[in-house]
């Protein structure tokens, strides 16, 4: 269940990445067999009913609708609102797979669990554990690179192995092209306004949350309020409609970032 979009220690993955080459990836597809709730239960947190997702969610096998060629999802957020701009031609498997999971409003009520300054914003576990279970082992095939992972630039998460994307993805706070030739396919961008939003979701857990994602899958939002009560949500993802003009250019990184802050 875990996608990890930095540098990770070999701990948790198993596997260890050099520190001058941070890569976001995913670790194993699937839950520890005892935290996995099975689909179709309620979350046993008790905090959230059933009913609070879409049911269509439990069976992603069936969500295949093609999406347009150009849409946006507009993101309320408890640090404001965003918008991505989708291009499917960028990366039309993945395009389809986000159009499907927002029109089911999959990333509703979702914690942003990631956010490492000067790297990168990431967010996808569902809040709801049986949701979570359904899509662990939901993946989609890779789309060849076409757009630099450039700042503002959206992409999913996924391992070193091929084909490992599912609902995990992350935004790019800076130029991050060293990730295009690991095949990580952008697929969206986020508007320089909305990158001001982005940029006050709240960072300072770092990647600590990021070790914990089978937790975060099996406990869902009652687990990460519990223990990362700071972190921002993700009130509404809605499809608001196709791009009137090409993407508007992110706006430009600040010029320095602080030495604690900087990546490792």
């Amino acid at each position: 269940m875990r996608k990890i979009a930095g540098l990770i220690l070999a701990g948790i993955l198993g596997f260890a990445l050099p520190s001058s080459a941070q890569t976001p990836a995913q670790a194993p597809a699937h839950p520890k067999a005892s935290m996995a709730p099975k689909v179709g239960t309620a979350a046993k947190t008790g905090t959230v009913p059933a009913r609070a997702y879409d049911r269509a969610l439990l069976r992603p096998a069936l969500l295949k609708e093609k999406a347009p060629e150009t849409f946006q999802v507009k993101f309320e957020t408890t640090r404001g609102d965003f918008t991505m701009t989708v291009t499917r031609a960028w990366a039309p498997i993945g395009a389809d797979r986000f159009y499907n999971l927002v029109k089911h409003h999959f990333y509703d009520n979702m914690v942003v669990f990631r956010a490492v300054p000067g790297f990168v914003v990431q967010f996808g576990i569902s809040s709801y554990p049986p949701v979570a279970a359904a899509w662990s082992n939901a993946n989609i095939n890779d789309d060849p690179v076409k757009q630099s992972n450039q700042r503002g630039y959206v992409t999913y998460a996924k391992t070193d192995s091929p084909n490992t994307r599912s609902t995990q993805i992350f935004i790019s706070f800076k130029d991050n092209s060293f990730l295009d030739s690991k095949g990580f396919a952008p697929f969206a961008v986020v508007d320089p306004t909305g990158m001001k939003v982005v940029e006050m979701l709240y960072d300072q857990y770092g990647d600590q949350p990021t070790g914990e994602q089978d937790q975060i899958a099996s406990g869902g939002k009652a687990y990460l309020d519990k223990k990362y009560p700071k972190l921002d949500v993700i009130k509404h993802a809605t499809l608001v409609g196709g791009a009137a003009v090409p993407p508007a250019k992110p706006a430009a990184a600040p010029k320095t970032v602080p030495a604690a802050q900087k990546p490792q």
